[in-house]
């Protein structure tokens, strides 16, 4: 996918009488031209496209019919025949390769007319034919043009672009321009206005339209298509039509330059390198968005929620995805994120998503991102821009403070205990609303100290088994037993010693399905004793079966926790401190939304 470092012309055919020609010497006096030359190499600085340019004479060896290995390597072929030869025209016609091929007509100077008749029947009938150029020994004028096509026959090869023979472009290259388009499109009305033609410009070409030029271009689609333009921008059908245009008089490097810049490459895949740019992340360092990266997605969301009920229906959400190869989000997310009451996705839980994936699988979120344009769109080095990397979670814990914003709780329980439930309550919904399609995450915002954080929710299936410490760790860990079946509790005592009795990792243990009758715990101590004895938390009773939404107190708990795993269990106990922490958190979550509906309105 990468530009190209050099070019291999090979010239095949006839030998040109030019080939000698000492005229050549004279036009690039860097080209010393032996006279039984094989190659010549042409130096980057005197060619158009600045790379090195290596020509090879096959024409004395085309006897044989097996085509020599230099063949195979040659990114481009020129076929030199000559003009008043019948014969050497035809030949031409045998010897096609898949590479682009350019034919070159020897002309002698005798012969005045144009062999150009003769000629483009055969390169109508192969497509990897670009270019027929002409020339001779006296006219050197064609010489450079020659060696200029040859170069951007491989910089910028028009086979994948177009199909010459429907006269339109290549299903593929439609595809990479759609997304082109929809990405450039900032407001998604489905049309280029001023601005976004010059931002445009700028991206792909480091300058702005004049005002005249963008007229000009507009008239140009206008004079050709009745619906190109619309409200004065252009449609993606003239945006479409424009490349094409470029396309057939040969200004083909321009939808090269535009592609690229949008991270494809030759064969007109998103390459490696822009989805998935180099991010060293150090053991014990986590991922998360950066402000920068969370205002594009703002953007993205806004785009997209057209009847601005910040929510983004199956519709709207289809329609944000049509810029990826497959639709990346599956039912499964709705069980991980806030919902509205239709079950669409709210602009929190969208964000909330977003952090999941960064938190969990940044590769992932890198090719996303790649997907929708960030780089580009917001201007930045590489998708890698959108990411903070985390400091070593040692040093946190020594200086006893952390910058993070997302930190992760597993829920561990035995089977039955109510560990989904307790995910489902964070993002606001009782037993009567389950969700058929079972995540193992749920992630939402609290508010700590009126600081905005990120609470991720892990059900650990239980298996004692397979636990590996990776599995476990974590910033704070909740234990769940069912009160109601008095086997419950002991999975929670053996998993805490086994697991976090000599870990710094605070824990807190739920009584959960807290609205049936509590029975005696089949252990040998009771789950209060058992609290008190390791220096943890007593139980919090805790359910979700009930009318109202559930409370977020026991979140907002486990998130303080996680941010201050050094506090002490009397810090802990004291009913100030988390009134401090709670109250902030209801207050801010006001404000939050007041705040964002301002917002709203403004735009």
């Amino acid at each position: 996918g990468a530009m190209r470092k050099d070019v291999r012309i090979l010239l095949v055919g006839e030998r040109p009488p030019w080939w000698t020609s000492m005229s050549l010497v004279s036009k690039c006096t860097s080209i010393q031209v032996p006279l039984r030359a094989e190659e010549i190499t042409i130096p980057a600085d005197v060619t158009p496209e600045r790379v090195p340019t290596h020509i090879v004479d096959y024409s004395g060896k085309f006897r044989s019919h097996t085509p020599h290995l230099s063949l195979l390597e040659a990114n481009v072929i020129c076929i030199v025949y000559s003009v008043n030869n019948k014969k050497s025209i035809e030949k031409v016609s045998s010897s096609a390769l898949m590479v682009p091929l350019i034919l070159v007509g020897n002309k002698s100077d005798l012969v005045e007319h144009s062999s150009m008749e003769t000629i483009l029947p055969i390169m109508n009938q192969y497509s990897e034919i670009e270019t027929c150029v002409e020339c001779s020994a006296k006219n050197l004028k064609n010489i450079s043009e020659l060696f200029y096509y040859a170069q951007k026959a491989v910089l910028h090869p028009t086979g994948p672009l177009y199909c010459p023979e429907e006269k339109e472009l290549k299903a593929s290259c439609i595809k990479a321009l759609t997304r082109i388009f929809k990405v450039s499109d900032l407001d998604n009305d489905g049309i280029l206005n001023d601005n976004e033609l010059n931002f445009f410009q700028r991206t792909c070409f480091n300058m702005p339209l004049a005002p005249q030029a963008l007229e000009d271009v507009k008239n140009v689609v206008r004079r050709n298509m009745t619906d190109g333009v619309k409200d004065n921008g252009i449609t993606l059908k003239g945006f479409l039509f424009l490349h094409t245009l470029f396309i057939q008089r040969g200004r083909h490097e321009t939808t090269w330059t535009v592609l690229r810049r949008f991270g494809y490459d030759d064969d007109l895949e998103l390459t490696q390198e822009y989805l998935f740019p180099l991010l060293k992340i150090p053991p014990d360092c986590t991922t998360e968005l950066n402000h920068n990266a969370y205002l594009f997605l703002q953007s993205v969301f806004d785009k997209h929620d057209k009847d601005r009920d910040c929510a983004l229906s199956p519709e709207e959400l289809k329609d944000l995805f049509k810029v990826f190869p497959y639709m990346p989000w599956g039912p499964d997310v709705n069980s991980t994120i806030c919902t509205n009451d239709q079950g669409w996705i709210t602009y929190q839980g969208y964000l909330s998503q977003w952090t999941l994936t960064t938190y969990l699988d940044v590769q992932r979120c890198l090719e996303y991102l790649g997907y929708l344009g960030y780089s580009i769109i917001s201007e930045q080095e590489s998708q890698a821009a959108a990411i903070t990397v985390t400091r070593n979670k040692r040093i946190d814990l020594q200086k006893k403070q952390t910058q993070r914003s997302v930190f992760r709780c597993n829920v561990l329980g035995a089977r039955g205990s109510g560990k989904s439930g307790f995910l489902q309550a964070f993002l606001g919904r009782n037993l009567r609303i389950r969700e058929e399609h079972k995540s193992y995450y749920a992630i939402s915002t609290t508010y700590v100290y009126g600081q905005e954080k990120y609470l991720l929710l892990h059900e650990v299936v239980p298996d004692f088994e397979f636990r590996s410490e990776a599995d476990l760790s974590c910033d704070v860990a909740c234990l769940v037993y069912d009160l109601s079946n008095p086997r419950s509790f002991e999975y929670c005592a053996r998993v805490y010693k086994q697991y976090f009795m000599d870990s710094k990792t605070p824990c807190m243990i739920i009584a959960a399905k807290s609205d049936l009758h509590e029975v005696r715990q089949l252990y040998s101590l009771s789950p209060l004793d058992f609290c008190r004895k390791h220096r943890l938390h007593p139980p919090q009773p805790f359910t979700c079966n009930a009318s109202e939404a559930p409370g977020r107190d026991v979140y907002t708990k486990l998130t303080t926790m996680a941010m201050y795993p050094h506090l002490t269990q009397a810090d802990l106990k004291n009913s100030t401190f988390w009134l401090r922490a709670s109250l902030g958190a209801t207050v801010f979550a006001v404000l939050g939304f007041a705040m964002y509906k301002a917002l709203l309105k403004q735009r």
